[in-house]
């Protein structure tokens, strides 16, 4: 009789992870995380790899952030979680405070958890609000994976699922590197590509538009940043058809592009704002903010959005402890600063390999795209998918988006506290998986 043999533990965790998870969205990173901190992630096996998109482009402040270890062992020790219609100090401090970051009218608040639901909430009041039902968005966003959210994301995630919700349109959304309406020099004419939308937008609608939601800089769907001019004429055909422009900050606020919030460079102050990720700090923590008139208009219709864990006082406390770390840090100069950096080590490796095709973003988020040629642009999956691969072989994580035509676009975005050293040594990783990789592919 042979004698038994015996699984090692990592092989066990595989074969459990095949057994019972379900996949939500390509295939699992193959490495067992036991711990993080700062800028690392650190493997079960010992391996140190470093973490060049925040996590899921949360941990703003680094991974076990002390201050918001802290925080979380306080408050999960007197107060966690309350009857959804009870009010705590963390949370009502979190609306102030916030507020308090804001340009006028945004003076008011709701707490929720994920970017989704913060999405799923702004676009259902300004439904109410307006009377109306029709969301215009990019045709490259990405809002969430709940009704109203995913109707309103167009990157992915469309097909299979029968009908999105009614009267959602998509206008193009403006690539200055791949430009589809240009002037007599190439580059984009983005005020006639964003009239063609429109003109788009007004044969389609049936007369009840009532949003128009986009991100400043949109992130999955490319790192694409609309130039500066965009958003005051986006503001313009939204306010000329009666409807609400929703800025999604999920990704861009909160100073990682350099500002408190992105869209302070375009000077417009959107009708609703929501923010989700780096306010939690890789905690599930999301907001809206709006006008105290639009809310006011909410309320008196009857504005219903009860979850579970709106308004939470654990993690309004650490919400809290966030802007102290923001404000006292100054990291929106600290993003600045390392952004610069981060942009000049790109363009070098942009200089010395030719499969780089772009360098773009603002801050600590950054994009760059790999090409199989620069003249045609034609994107480079299959690069895409060896170079992530390798980055991790060499200790670097890189987000990447796995769709087809944009598997080439690198999202980069590393902690707002990460230092000269770990971006030097991000830079060198990514530059050496390039160079391998494109000597195994040439």
């Amino acid at each position: 009789m042979a004698a038994p043999t015996t699984a090692s533990p990592s092989t066990e965790f595989w074969a459990d992870a095949g057994r019972h998870l379900v996949r939500y969205g390509g295939e699992f990173t193959p490495e067992i995380i036991d711990r993080a901190a700062g800028s690392f992630l650190y493997t079960e096996d010992g391996r140190r790899i470093l973490d060049f998109t925040s996590g899921q482009m949360s941990a703003i402040l680094g991974h076990s952030h002390p201050e918001i270890v802290d925080t979380v062992r306080r408050q999960i020790g007197s107060l966690d979680h309350l009857f959804s219609g009870m009010l705590s100090r963390p949370v009502v401090d979190l609306a102030r405070r916030l507020a308090e970051t804001m340009p006028a009218p945004l003076a008011k608040a709701l707490l929720l958890t994920t970017g989704a639901e913060s999405n799923e909430a702004a676009i259902r009041m300004a439904k109410l609000v307006t009377g109306k039902h029709e969301i215009v968005s990019f045709a490259r966003s990405w809002h969430g994976m709940t009704q109203a959210a995913a109707s309103a994301t167009y990157s992915a995630g469309r097909k299979g699922y029968g009908p999105s919700a009614p009267g959602n349109f998509a206008i193009p959304a403006p690539n200055s590197y791949r430009p589809d309406f240009t002037h007599a020099d190439g580059s984009l004419d983005w005020r006639r590509q964003l009239d063609f939308g429109f003109d788009l937008i007004d044969a389609q609608s049936v007369g009840s538009l009532a949003a128009c939601i986009v991100e400043p800089i949109l992130s999955s769907g490319g790192v694409l940043e609309p130039p500066p001019g965009y958003f005051a004429a986006l503001r313009q055909k939204c306010r000329e058809r009666g409807m609400l422009l929703i800025l999604d900050e999920a990704q861009t606020g909160l100073c990682r592009t350099g500002t408190w919030y992105a869209f302070e460079r375009d000077g417009v102050v959107p009708d609703i704002l929501t923010l989700s990720k780096t306010l939690g700090a890789g905690l599930p923590l999301a907001a809206v903010l709006t006008s105290a008139e639009i809310e006011q208009e909410a309320h008196d219709r009857g504005f219903l959005f009860f979850t579970t864990h709106i308004s939470d006082p654990l993690v309004a406390a650490v919400g809290n402890t966030v802007l102290d770390v923001l404000t006292r840090d100054r990291l929106d100069e600290r993003a600045r600063r390392l952004g610069g950096l981060l942009r000049h080590g790109l363009e070098r490796i942009a200089h010395r390999h030719d499969v780089v095709g772009d360098v773009r973003g603002r801050g600590l988020l950054a994009g760059l795209e790999l090409v199989v040629d620069r003249d045609t642009k034609e994107s480079s999956d299959e690069q895409g998918a060896a170079v992530t691969r390798r980055c991790l072989e060499l200790g670097l994580h890189m987000n990447i988006v796995q769709l087809p035509g944009m598997g080439g676009v690198f999202r980069i975005a590393p902690p707002l506290t990460a230092t000269e050293e770990e971006l030097a040594l991000g830079l060198e990783i990514l530059d050496q998986a390039i160079a391998d990789t494109s000597a195994e592919l040439s």
